[in-house]
């Protein structure tokens, strides 16, 4: 009994070393250019609590005129409830404005940063 027990902790460690266990996966943040950030204004199309992460879809005009849609990362639901965030704060059609760590690629996208919500509630 006792060797099936050391066999079991060694396999549960070489799990987590191999980052075979998805409670360990993330991605990096260096998609996201956090050195310039994008002010953006606009209407939400969808808002999804989910996990790892949660998405706001945003449609808005950006710096040159354009009409793009959006898709910015929060953080994850935990972290959002723990500040006081619900997952029916926002919700398609809500007028909002946020700053965003824009993707490196150039895509209309990025990381959230402070939001403004359709009441004023920061």
């Amino acid at each position: 009994m006792r060797s099936a027990n050391t066999v079991a902790a060694v396999v549960c460690a070489l799990i987590g070393l191999t980052g075979l266990n998805p409670a360990f996966s993330h991605h990096s943040f260096a998609m996201f250019d956090h050195d310039h950030q994008i002010k953006l204004t606009g209407t939400v199309s969808q808002f999804e609590w989910s996990n790892p992460h949660v998405y706001i879809e945003l449609d808005a005009v950006d710096a040159a005129g354009a009409r793009k849609h959006y898709t910015i990362e929060c953080a994850n639901p935990g972290i959002l409830d723990r500040v006081g965030w619900k997952f029916n704060m926002i919700k398609a059609g809500d007028k909002i404005t946020t700053i965003i760590a824009p993707l490196r690629t150039g895509e209309p996208g990025g990381l959230l940063k402070p939001v403004t919500l359709s009441d004023g509630r920061k």
